[in-house]
């Protein structure tokens, strides 16, 4: 199987399409077989529904079980509708617990019952173990195809085993030692065991220090783990330590892009929407509630401006620089809250605490607004002639980076305190919370010096 260049792999498209089209089973099998699974699904998504029909007759339920498992959930519900029960039935039976419990969950109650009383009941036990746990926790994403072997065990008896149960394991680069049980005492990697002599005992070889993961621990915690100890895999244990399932490093890749989609949802004000596959309706409904609700932020807003009216009618040439305070506020604002969301996602807030990093954010804010300041404070003068002008301008915007920074900053840690995603405190909210003070902080100074602009 192997992985085709762009230019190759697009030949080599079309002399499968060429088999498809003139029904060559045979041929079609021996060509799409030899692709790496990664182009196996590629090219499987390009067919229309007329050409997979051919694909789901040329492969067996296994062959076909490897290509559905890499499919997006839209992708996988259409496969489900063109095949029929029995097949699909057979091809759950050779997919990966895991997977085949993820897309389960995504299907209604019925089907999901159908399937999983037509599949093999060993099977089907895995399967509905792994949905009776919380959705995205360590049990939910697990898998149960690992090797358990026993500290008696030889390493020629665990070799054997390896290769009855091997191919069927998500992987077998560790080796977790189980007691009669089945409570976890031990691991030992592949490269320890190969390189010991047949005759040696696990118990000689195994590794007592173990890093486990406890069934109902958050997904997020658990992808930090396996991160944090650069591990390929991860056991998951009961509360009595018993081996029940893993956690693998790909496991954790998709849990990483589900928390950064789920991350830059919030902070964007578009969680749930960013899905292109989504209608504009649903899109719209998701992202209401924000607009709304920043709306009535933007009605303090105007009241902030409409307080100062009478400034404003004194020197009109005040309002061309609302633009600039609010949106100067907002951004650095923002650039905060993206600093501590990615240092609370990483955990190096924890290392560092909240006034290290309050005084980062305060100390970036100060040099940010002396810089912007002392910019304005030339340029100012050169295009309105005013000095004063100026001056207000520039310590306003001085005042309000430096502000805007801290709040960006506190905000999603108060919110973490709270056991809430910091990710809520979304950009919009923080630019409007940011813009309202930066024109508090600009029209208080401009009012208290109005008479002697």
């Amino acid at each position: 199987m192997n992985r085709l260049n762009e230019e190759a792999r697009e030949a080599y498209f079309e002399e499968i399409f060429r088999t498809i089209k003139n029904q060559q089973k045979e041929t079609f099998r021996e060509k799409f077989l030899e692709l790496h699974p990664t182009d196996q699904m590629e090219l499987f998504q390009t067919l229309y529904k007329e050409k997979r029909a051919y694909v789901y007759q040329y492969l067996s339920a296994e062959e076909l079980a490897d290509i559905f498992q890499g499919l997006d959930v839209d992708m996988q519900k259409q496969v489900i509708d063109e095949i029929d029960k029995t097949y699909a039935a057979k091809m759950f039976n050779f997919m990966q617990a895991d997977d085949a419990a993820d897309f389960l969950s995504e299907i209604d109650d019925q089907n999901a019952k159908e399937i999983l009383s037509a599949m093999e009941k060993v099977e089907a036990d895995e399967v509905i173990e792994l949905l009776s746990y919380p959705p995205q926790t360590a049990g939910a994403i697990m898998t149960k195809e690992y090797i358990a072997i026993k500290a008696t065990d030889t390493v020629s008896e665990v070799m054997d085993h390896l290769r009855k149960l091997g191919p069927d394991a998500e992987t077998i680069y560790y080796l977790y030692v189980v007691n009669e049980k089945d409570k976890l005492i031990g691991v030992i990697s592949l490269r320890d065991l190969i390189t010991a002599p047949l005759d040696e005992t696990v118990v000689n070889l195994m590794s007592t220090q173990i890093v486990t993961i406890e069934a109902h621990t958050d997904q997020e915690e658990v992808a930090k783990i396996i991160k944090d100890y650069d591990f390929i895999a991860a056991p998951v244990v009961t509360t009595t330590n018993e081996l029940i399932g893993i956690v693998t490093v790909d496991d954790v890749m998709d849990v990483l892009e589900e928390e950064t989609d789920e991350d830059f949802g919030e902070i964007s004000a578009t969680k749930g929407a960013t899905d292109v596959n989504i209608s504009s309706f649903t899109a719209a409904k998701k992202r209401s509630p924000w607009i709304i609700m920043l709306m009535f932020f933007g009605l303090i807003t105007a009241g902030v401006i409409g307080q100062f009216e009478e400034t404003l009618e004194e020197i009109v040439l005040l309002a061309v620089f609302i633009p600039l305070i609010m949106d100067s506020a907002g951004n650095t604002g923002t650039q905060s809250l993206a600093v501590m969301v990615r240092s609370l996602a990483t955990g190096t807030f924890e290392k560092k605490g909240l006034m290290h990093t309050v005084r980062r954010e305060f100390g970036t804010g100060l040099m940010l607004g002396l810089i912007c300041a002392v910019v304005l404070m030339i340029l100012v003068p050169i295009i309105y002639g005013s000095f004063l002008l100026a001056f207000i301008v520039g310590v306003s915007l001085f005042l309000t980076l430096s502000i805007a920074t801290i709040i960006g900053a506190v905000v999603p840690v108060a919110i973490n305190k709270l056991k809430l995603d910091p990710a809520i405190a979304s950009g919009p909210f923080i630019t409007t919370v940011n813009d309202i003070l930066g024109l508090l902080i600009y029209f208080t100074i401009a009012t208290s010096l109005l008479q002697y602009l």
